[in-house]
């Protein structure tokens, strides 16, 4: 068993935690939440000078570098030695800095793909970047978290993973979302057509899943929208340094912006059927 220090406790992170501590590790938490098992600590520094694993969880590159870098962040704390798993889903250029700045340590950058659900059902896909030999040794606690889990490279190699992931979604998301609302304003029943097209070559988990939200109009998180468009910011800032064109994926984050702006980055990804219904057909604004 190992003594894990857990930093960014929200709608992912609690669940995976919750997994680790029911696996019989040792937690060292910074601002977890009332009832989870393991010891609450007064800073990352802290919950880091007690582990020989920190694992983050945050929003937004920002985040990750205040928790590592920050006063009384991992730093500060952090043992020779020790291993530092980033799974949150950040920049990889960013991500190569973080891994040279903590001399002495083996880090791992590994998204995850999979939302509350997989967090809550431990069958979330795990995209790594580092050594083999670290992910080796991080292994046994990804297969406690996850039930995809891939060594794609060197470091940032899973972060750049993860950002072709969040590409292929949302521009799943956004092609569903036009074929409904085509069936819709056609005059066929979306639901049905819906239902049709999954026994097609248009069948996907988010035809399955996220269709079936912009059929109900209920789009309750799930993944926001304000996260989603944080990733394809990701993807187009990468692109542009490597002088590729993402065009698609700019227009689908103009509607992410365009959600956003009308008071929805905090709905479910799905809710790009709303924006584009409304982008579309003149409806109220919320």
């Amino acid at each position: 068993m190992m003594r894990i220090g857990f930093v960014g406790l929200g709608v992912m992170g609690t669940p995976m935690a919750g997994h680790l501590a029911a696996a019989g590790h040792e937690l060292f938490l910074y601002r977890g939440r009332d009832g989870l098992p393991g010891t609450h600590c007064g800073s990352a520094a802290e919950a880091a000078a007690e582990a020989e694993v920190v694992i983050l969880m945050l929003p937004d590159t920002p985040d990750v570098e205040r928790a590592l870098f920050g006063d009384q962040g991992v730093a500060e704390g952090i043992k020779p030695g020790s291993l530092v798993i980033d799974m949150s889903s950040i920049s990889p250029t960013a991500t190569k800095d973080f891994a040279q700045r903590l001399e002495g340590c083996d880090y791992l950058d590994a998204p995850v793909s999979g939302g509350e659900v997989g967090a809550q059902q431990a069958t979330l896909t795990i995209m790594v970047g580092g050594e083999p030999a670290a992910f080796e040794r991080a292994k046994p606690l990804f297969e406690t978290l996850g039930k995809n889990i891939t060594l794609i490279g060197p470091t940032g190699a899973g972060q750049t993973a993860k950002v072709a992931n969040q590409i292929v979604v949302g521009l799943t998301i956004e092609a569903v979302a036009e074929a409904l609302l085509f069936a819709e304003k056609a005059g066929a029943d979306p639901g049905v057509v819906r239902e049709a097209l999954m026994g097609g070559f248009a069948q996907s988990r988010v035809l399955e899943l996220h269709g079936q939200r912009m059929v109900d109009q209920t789009f309750d998180p799930g993944f926001r929208i304000r996260l989603h468009r944080k990733d394809l910011k990701l993807a187009i800032e990468a692109a542009a340094e490597l002088d590729i064109a993402l065009p698609n994926t700019a227009g689908t984050q103009q509607l992410m912006n365009a959600a956003i702006a009308d008071g929805d980055g905090d709905l479910d990804h799905s809710a790009l059927h709303k924006t584009l219904r409304r982008e579309q057909t003149g409806g109220p604004r919320s």
